[in-house]
């Protein structure tokens, strides 16, 4: 085994054990570990979103950008989707929490490019248009949402209309 190989598999045990804390509740002992692990990698993107994870989950938010920023902005995109996908919702929505709407637009609006299919990423993304002033496109992407997912008879009757207004929402006659 090499050093690297033995250095690699440490920090996935350590990385796994503090995601384990952190799902088991004990969230600030998973993030005494997970900062000493971003000391250890700090430029590892994997690290990095579960740092900010933690933070978030802690209700550090202030804190948990800068993880967030170097998960999904770092040199090594070593996210998997999901975790890209995550970690950018987390960005947003951090940065929307925090009343840094025009930057959890840009983030969320990226995100749905990405992720076009994303659900959760369109719905972070209605409300901060709704926090800039854009009401209008965010019900636009709420009703759209809502004609796309929803199983409920009552929209499926009206789901034409729906979908007519969510794109002609000041139309009148």
């Amino acid at each position: 085994m090499t050093k690297d190989e033995d250095t690699n598999g440490h920090r996935d045990q350590l990385l796994a054990e503090a995601v384990r804390l952190r799902a088991d509740g004990r969230r600030e002992e998973a993030r005494e570990q997970l900062l000493a692990l971003c000391d250890q990698f700090p430029l590892d993107p994997e690290v990095a979103y579960q740092t900010a994870w933690v933070h978030d989950a802690l209700g550090l938010e202030a804190e948990a950008v800068p993880h967030y920023v170097r998960a999904v902005e770092g040199p090594d995109p070593g996210l998997s989707p999901d975790d890209r996908r995550g970690a950018l919702l987390g960005l947003g929505s951090t940065y929307r929490v925090l009343g840094r709407y025009p930057e959890a637009v840009t983030t969320l609006t990226d995100a749905v490019a990405e992720f076009p299919d994303d659900a959760a990423l369109k719905t972070f993304l209605a409300m901060a248009l709704y926090n800039t002033d854009r009401a209008h496109e965010a019900m636009q992407i709420l009703l759209t949402l809502l004609t796309d997912t929803s199983q409920n008879p009552d929209i499926a009757t009206y789901r034409p209309a729906i979908e007519h207004y969510a794109k002609n929402l000041d139309e009148t006659v």
